[in-house]
């Protein structure tokens, strides 16, 4: 049995301030402030965060909000 963790394939887990600016069209120390933004708020959730990403589906959660059925 082997001890390597494998990257998920597709979209991964946390998205970068370098797509987050290209998400919404806005420069990239302007994402780099919103992806700081974000990670204050889940740490105060107890969430561990990374420095210059935050969790993609939290950011897409914000961004539009949550959608109903």
């Amino acid at each position: 049995m082997s001890n390597t963790i494998q990257k998920p394939t597709g979209e991964t887990l946390f998205i970068k301030a370098s797509e987050v600016a290209i998400v919404m069209d806005v420069s990239r120390a302007y994402a780099y402030r919103i992806v700081k933004q974000l990670n204050e708020e889940l740490a105060a959730k107890g969430i561990l965060t990374i420095d210059g990403r935050t969790n993609r589906k939290y950011f897409y959660e914000r961004l539009y909000g949550t959608v109903s059925a």
